[in-house]
């Protein structure tokens, strides 16, 4: 039996993800998180063999929560489900940590079979995905500019590209306002942008 941990913070995702799960006679979902503590607490539980993490909960960010669990338990596979696409966040995942990267617009058709491919100690990835890092690796593909900042700089990205002020930002990362108005001034150095306007139509163009 195949046990896992699907942690996501919106009720009705989690349960469809669990109704899929369910069909399957070899697997069972055995922990639920809606935040990102409650899935670093169910994800370090020795009957977890498999965490499907959100990359985007309440709490510390989702590649924060996925590098503390590689921490305590190093061997314990884990698959990544975002709602944003592959260029996005599917190599800084894989980088942390991750066995494998899904959108949630694919999860009903792959989540089983990247569960059994993590379990048998293989990466997950999509076709495109596997393409995109060969061409990379090969020198074929430049990187897109927001591929290139931090995990910190995109963190400090999403929330300013959705709305939030740079005190609002602070608030959320637990950072002071010029940490962050520093992290906004790299942002709009690295991206070759201007204004804040700017950074929301970069990301609405990228998909972040």
């Amino acid at each position: 039996m195949i046990r896992l941990l699907i942690a996501d913070d919106h009720p009705i995702v989690r349960y469809g993800l669990v109704q899929i799960v369910s069909r399957e006679v070899d697997m069972q979902v055995v922990a639920e998180a809606g935040d990102s503590a409650q899935a670093l607490d169910a994800g370090q539980r020795s009957e977890v063999d498999v965490a499907v993490l959100d990359l985007a909960m309440p709490g510390r960010g989702g590649l924060d929560v996925l590098r503390e669990l590689k921490r305590v338990r190093p061997a314990l596979p884990v698959l990544i489900l975002s709602m944003y696409g592959e260029d996005v966040f599917a190599m800084r995942a894989l980088k942390a940590g991750a066995h494998g990267y899904l959108t949630k617009e694919s999860a009903a058709g792959e989540l089983v079979q990247a569960v059994r491919t993590v379990m048998a100690g293989r990466r997950y990835v999509t076709t495109a995905l596997a393409e995109r890092l060969a061409a990379l690796v090969g020198g074929a593909m430049t990187p897109n500019p927001h591929e290139q900042l931090s995990d910190r700089e995109m963190a400090v990205f999403r929330l300013l590209a959705g709305g939030h002020t740079v005190t609002q930002a602070a608030d959320d990362l637990a950072l002071s306002v010029k940490t962050v108005s520093t992290y906004r001034a790299r942002l709009l150095r690295k991206l070759n942008l201007r204004t804040t306007a700017d950074l929301v139509r970069y990301a609405v163009d990228h998909g972040i």
